[in-house]
Formats: structure tokens, C-alpha cells, sequence
């Protein structure tokens, strides 16, 4: 694996990541009280924001220079 593939995954991996945890912190928030979570909902949602995520940064990242 290049050196570029290594570098190029480790920042879209931390994007996701991030982008995940603020889709449970958010989807959870729309609850009134903890005991209202759905649970699976928060995990579902916030896994699709994460494929989203990764899918999103093949067009590109910011961090990952285009040298």
C-alpha cells in the first residue's frame, strides 16, 4: 500500500469517525429524555453518516494534498 492510499485513509477514517459521533450526539439529542432513545436508530443513523462520509471523501480531501 503507498505511502499516499495510507495517508488518504487515515483521514478519511478520522472524518468519519467525527462525522459518526456527531450524528449520535445529534440523533440523540432529539430525544426528551435518555429513557426515549431509540438505540438502534442512533447506531443505524449514525453508521450511514460514516459510509457517507468515506463515499464523500473519494471525491477528495483537503488534508490529502493532490502533489
Amino acid at each position: 500500500m503507498s505511502v499516499k492510499t495510507k495517508t488518504w485513509l487515515k483521514a478519511a477514517g478520522v472524518r468519519a469517525i467525527k462525522t459518526v459521533a456527531q450524528t449520535a450526539v445529534a440523533t440523540i439529542g432529539t430525544a426528551a429524555i435518555i429513557s426515549d432513545v431509540s438505540w438502534v436508530q442512533v447506531v443505524s443513523a449514525a453508521l450511514l453518516a460514516g459510509v457517507l462520509s468515506m463515499l464523500t471523501s473519494v471525491a477528495g480531501l483537503p488534508e490529502v494534498s493532490e502533489e
